[in-house]
């Protein structure tokens, strides 16, 4: 069996609908691939080649994403201790040396885009605040050497 996937519902939800959207790709390239083969001769027919291409790169994806949705354990708020950084908290922190506050949401591998406030558990921030609680003063080793954060806030 694969590894599991830890999703929030939100991470879940959305994972469904990129599915359901490659789904309706899917249904217009083969449509495509069925007009192009009317067309003739298949080995010189771009449009053709452009599509089966297309095609089995979006099945690929489906494929997966089904997987990791098959090995998705939901997080489930009620369950998790709401006092210490874990998946899916919402957490303030400042960073020592600069005084600046940053505030990150954690969340499971497939979910992570730092550019929207969402960092894996796996990233090295997230490994090193993972457990710790409000007021915590944690060093952590960064990719861009070591810092020092201190957790103000953890929200669910």
């Amino acid at each position: 069996m694969g590894k599991t996937t830890f999703l929030t519902r939100e991470g879940y939800e959305k994972l469904r609908k990129d599915v359901d959207a490659l789904k309706e790709q899917k249904r217009e390239l083969s449509q495509m691939i069925g007009e192009a083969r009317e067309q003739g001769d298949l080995r010189e027919n771009a449009g053709y080649q452009y599509a089966k291409e297309k095609q089995a790169e979006v099945m690929r994806r489906i494929a997966d994403i089904e997987t990791k949705l098959g090995s998705a354990q939901l997080i489930d708020d009620a369950k998790i201790a709401k006092d210490e950084v874990r998946i899916g908290a919402t957490v303030t922190m400042k960073e020592m040396a600069s005084g600046a506050e940053m505030t990150y949401t954690f969340v499971g591998q497939e979910e992570s885009d730092p550019s929207a406030g969402k960092l894996s558990v796996h990233s090295p921030l997230g490994e090193g605040l993972l457990g710790h609680k409000k007021n915590d003063t944690v060093d952590i080793n960064l990719p861009a050497g070591k810092k020092q954060f201190k957790i103000l806030k953890i929200e669910r």
